[in-house]
């Protein structure tokens, strides 16, 4: 069985689990940002903005930089690779389930149509 890590997963999973935060990814995703920008678009404060962006930064999915007065933002290096195995592990669990399922289904079917 693959290991993951438990501390990584749950960073970044609780860093995917807010819609801002993922609206930021999604921002970023198209181009570079400051936070102050971030803010304006999500209609925010800028201690709000710098709290979502921190929470990213930690989980690896964000990186900023500060040149002056401004702290600009971009995509992490960090890919989802880690976190899309595990849920993968878990969608074929499920699928065997559903398939198993469908089996007892048809069992269930054939057989009330031979009693009838």
């Amino acid at each position: 069985m693959v290991q993951y890590s438990t501390s990584r997963l749950s960073d970044s999973f609780s860093a995917l689990s807010d819609a801002t935060r993922r609206g930021v990814l999604e921002q970023l995703g198209q181009s570079d940002a400051s936070i102050t920008e971030l803010a304006d678009r999500f209609h925010m404060t800028l201690t709000g903005m710098k709290k979502h962006v921190g929470v990213l930064e930690q989980a690896g999915l964000v990186e900023t930089e500060k040149v002056g007065r401004v702290r600009t933002c971009r995509l992490g290096l960090r890919r989802l690779e880690e976190e899309a195995a595990w849920i993968e592990t878990y969608r074929q669990l499920w699928a065997a389930r559903f398939d198993a399922l469908d089996g007892v289904i048809e069992d269930l079917k054939r057989k009330e149509t031979r009693d009838a």
